[in-house]
Parts: structure tokens; sequence; C-alpha cells
């Protein structure tokens, strides 16, 4: 678009001036632009295309703070819903594309409530639906929740969602349409019918699958969305679900039934894993007879996508966790009213049996930690634990296993790793720690490990701590931060000798279990016992079983 174009409707001075990157990268040229869009007087439309001019020209000119101060003066001034809520999400967007907690998201999330809630009032579904989408994405930004340390959902998720939950949008949204049936009762004539659905990521669903497919009274099918175009076109249509939600789009309505009914009509249980697309899709529309069982991890519950999914269509709803089971039930509002799921903690199903090998020799000094891609997973900490330890007993190392942080997913998740690859720049020049990243054989690569480490700030299980602790390794669990304070968290999945609450305390732990052979062997021992007895597929199948297999 040209310069005349975009300007239209200002005088030709005061638009060459507004795109002059030279004046907004000059202190005094910056300010005044700011107080420019914010002064009283201006029409609407003309302080709405400045100040997104103003905006845009100081977040290219590097002066972020004042983009973000020039689009909320502006926004202050502007009575207009739609204009306002552009205004207040463009200056979110600038700080959320720095890696940074939006000073103006509060508001940014209020104004597109608001201007959704004035759509749906008027039977405006399809504005409302993407108002409102636009919202949740503001809401669960990735760098809010995933690529830092902290998450303000976590910290308080009841004044972090009150915007959302004041809404008479969200509040349909989360209407159930409930179902016309009931479930039908098991068959007792043939086997169960018995459908996994997917969308790509099998990573905890393989030996269940496994198991039912070897099942005599059992018949498997495997829908994986991501290989089926028309279901995964439905599956990631956020907004059309929300307007479908909301008693709109038909369309999607007629569209989902045609694709979803054969499917519905061959299963008598359909086992959806993750709480995302899927689960949305499944439940909009009605499933007739057939049982939904939908189980959630960790992820889905930082998402938009609980609030897509109609869980008065849902009759089981799975968590690997209790203190997800508690999270989730403080963000979603659905699962307050009748009628709701029936709500299960199930962990995750683990070969633990196969990481029982005899320790190498030199394994008692060797910490691990296994899975460090994501920042939430805080190697970082680890980091400072080897270092900590190093300084007292020069034998300690440090070995991080799998694929390294992963830069690219945002600014917050860049930062965060240059930050992590200057912890290791001396600790790894001097063979304290060594990445060694993906292994084919983790058994064998925990057979060389003493100590295994869970430094995450949130996880839903942590099946690479359980399966370290199944090896003989000394689990050390970090008290994951996002859930410390909470009713349920690692201090509740796990004995309470595993867990601690500072890098000092897991140094003391861990000098104390590893101060000789016999201490560290005895430790490791007790650690695979109480891990191969709580948790191995043999004990996790019998859960499985119950909440899957009709009692005969």
């Amino acid at each position: 678009m040209t310069a005349d174009k975009k300007n239209k409707g200002l005088p030709d001075s005061v638009a060459r001036k507004a795109i002059s990157s030279k004046v907004l990268r000059n202190p005094v040229g910056a300010r005044a632009w700011r107080l420019a869009v914010g002064a009283p007087g201006l029409p609407e439309d003309v302080r709405f295309k400045l100040a997104r001019q103003v905006g845009g020209g100081l977040d290219k000119a590097n002066r972020p703070s004042g983009a973000v101060l020039a689009l909320r003066a502006a926004a202050q001034q502007t009575t207009d819903p739609r204009r306002r809520a552009d205004l207040l999400g463009e200056a979110a967007r600038v700080e959320l594309a720095r890696g940074k907690v939006p000073r103006a998201l509060e508001a940014a999330v209020q104004a597109e409530m608001a201007f959704a809630d004035r759509r749906f009032t008027a039977s405006d579904t399809q504005r409302a639906a993407a108002s409102a989408v636009a919202a949740l994405q503001l809401a669960f930004h990735r760098v809010l929740h995933f690529d830092r340390t902290t998450s303000p959902l976590a910290r308080d998720p009841h004044a972090f969602l009150a915007p959302l939950h004041r809404s008479s949008t969200i509040r349909a949204l989360s209407r159930g349409a409930g179902r016309a049936s009931a479930p039908a009762p098991a068959p007792t004539d043939r086997p169960l019918r018995l459908l996994f659905v997917t969308r790509g990521n099998t990573t905890f669903l393989k030996q269940v699958q496994e198991h039912y497919a070897a099942h005599p009274d059992v018949e498997v099918r495997n829908l994986d969305l991501g290989a089926e175009p028309a279901l995964d076109k439905l599956a990631t249509a956020m907004t059309r679900l929300a307007d479908h939600r909301l008693g709109g789009d038909r369309e999607f309505g007629r569209q989902a039934e045609e694709l979803l009914r054969p499917h519905l009509d061959w299963a008598d249980t359909v086992f959806v894993d993750w709480c995302l697309g899927p689960a949305a899709l499944f439940t909009a529309v009605d499933p007739g007879t057939t049982r939904i069982v939908v189980r959630l991890h960790s992820a889905e519950a930082f998402s938009p996508w609980p609030y897509l999914v109609d869980f008065s269509r849902v009759d089981d709803l799975v968590f690997v966790g209790a203190h997800l089971r508690d999270l989730t039930l403080a963000t979603v509002p659905q699962l307050k009213w009748d009628p709701y799921p029936r709500m299960h903690v199930v962990h995750n199903a683990m070969d633990l049996a196969s990481f029982v090998r005899p320790k190498s020799a030199d394994a008692r000094f060797t910490l691990a930690l296994t899975g460090i891609s994501a920042v939430a997973k805080d190697p970082r900490w680890a980091v400072a634990v080897a270092r900590t330890l190093y300084a007292k007993d020069r034998r300690y190392r440090l070995l991080l296993i799998g694929e390294d942080v992963d830069a690219k997913l945002s600014p917050a998740s860049r930062a965060y790793a240059e930050r992590y690859e200057k912890d290791l720049e001396e600790l790894e020049a001097a063979g304290v720690v060594r990445r060694i990243g993906q292994v084919d054989d983790v058994p064998a690569a925990l057979a060389d490990v003493g100590v295994i480490l869970s430094t995450s700030v949130r996880e839903s299980f942590h099946c690479a701590l359980v399966e370290g602790a199944a090896s003989g390794a000394i689990p050390v669990v970090r008290d994951w931060p996002f859930f410390a304070a909470k009713d349920n968290g690692a201090r509740t999945l796990f004995p309470e000798d595993w867990v601690v609450g500072s890098v000092r305390e897991a140094v003391a732990r861990i000098q104390e279990h590893t101060a000789d052979q016999e201490t560290w062997l005895k430790t490791g021992q007790e650690a695979s016992s109480h891990a191969l007895t709580s948790w191995d597929w043999p004990v996790v199948r019998e859960d499985f079983d119950r909440l899957l297999l009709p009692r005969r």
C-alpha cells in the first residue's frame, strides 16, 4: 500500500513526519508524536491512523516503550470499541514480539472482550467469535506461559483470567450443548470398539494403543487428524469453532457432522489424546451413544483450546496429575457447571522395567537432565546445581541429554537460550558439563547416571525423571515453581524426600546420598523400587483398564 493511500485523510505534512524514522529516532521528536496522538480533539479516524503509524514507526526505530505509550495514549482517547481494541492489541503485541509481558495486556484483553460482547449481544456471532479468539490468543500467548520461567496464569489464575470470565461471550462459549442420548452400555456380544484420536503427537499413547490392539476384547482403530486434511482443517479453525459454539457457522457444524459421524457410529468409545483442536472438533457434534474420553496433559491448560471444548459432551476427562486437574478447574468455567465429565487422574504409560540395569563404576558422581528443549525444563537450574557441586567436589559432572533449548520459538526463548549458553561456557570448557544430544538407547545412557534431575518450572508428570529413578539414579526434583504453593504439585506426586526447594537443598541431597558407594546404591535401589511399584506399566495398565474396559 502506498504512503498516500495509508495516510488518506491526514495533512501531507503530518503524514510525512509521522512516517519519518529520523524524527521518531530523536527523543524530542518521539515524545512530541506520543503526545500528539493522545491529544484531545483529534477526529477518531485521524487519531487511529496516526497512532498506528507513530506506534509502528517507533517500534521500527527500536523504541518499543515509546510505541506502547503512543498506542495506549491514543486508546485512552478513543471511544470506538473496535479501534480501541486494535490499538491496545497492537501495544500488547509490540512487547510480546520482544519476549516481554505486555503492560497493556489486561487492557487489551478487556477491550477485545468488550467488543466481542457487543457483537454477541447484536447476534453477530462471527465477529464476536473472532474477537473472543483474539483475546484468548493474547491471554494465552506462548511468551507469557511457555517461553519464560514464570507465568501470570500459574501465579494467580483467577485474577489473570478475570477479564475473560466476566465476558458474556466467554460464558456463552462455555455453555454446553449437551447430548441427546446417554452413552450406550459396553457391548457384551462383541469386542469393545475403541477409537484413538490424535493429531500427530502419540508420544504418550503408543503403549496404550499397543496394549488394546492386542487385547482380545477390544477392536482398535487409530485416527490421526494430521493425516486427514479435511478433518485437520476443521480441527485447527479456532474462529469457526468458536462461531459454531456461539450458535453461528452452521456450515461448520454440517461439515463436522458429515466427516465425524462414520467414526462415531463405529466406535463405542472415543479416546482423544490431548485437549486441543481434535477434542474441540469431536465435541462440536452430538456424539450420539458413543462415549467420549479426553486426556489433558499440561500444555493445553496454558492454551485457549479448553475454552472451545464442549465438556457437556465429554464423559470422562483424564489428567496425568492432580495439580493439572486443579489448574484446569480454576481456568475453565464450564468444568464447574452441570453436566460436567467424570474426572480421573491416570499417570502416563511407561515401560520402567527396561530401565533397570547395572550402574557403571563411575556413575555415582554423574548428574543428568533428560529433555531440555523447552524453557519450562529450565536447564539453567541444573547448571547452577552442577556449578555449586563442582566447587565443593571436582568429581561431579552434569550430562545434558536431548535436543538443546529451542531458541527459535520466540524472542523470550531466544533470550533464555542466550543466558543458558553463557552459563555453559566455562563449565563445558572445564569438562564439568557435557551435552550429548538425542540418544537412541536412553536406558543404556542412564546406566552411567547416578543422580537424575527434574529442574522444570512446570511438569505434568515428568516421565524422564521417573525413568531415571527406575534405573537406580537418585531422584532430585525441584519443587516445580508453577505449582509449589498449590495443594498439589511435585511434593504430592513424589516421595517428599525426593523434592527440594532450592539449589542449596538439591546440592545437600546429592552430597548426602552420594557420600559413599553403599549409601548411593541403597538410595538408588529404594527409588527404583518405588518407581516400579507406583508407575510401571503393569500398575498403570490397571488404571487404564478400569477407565476403558467394561466390567464383566
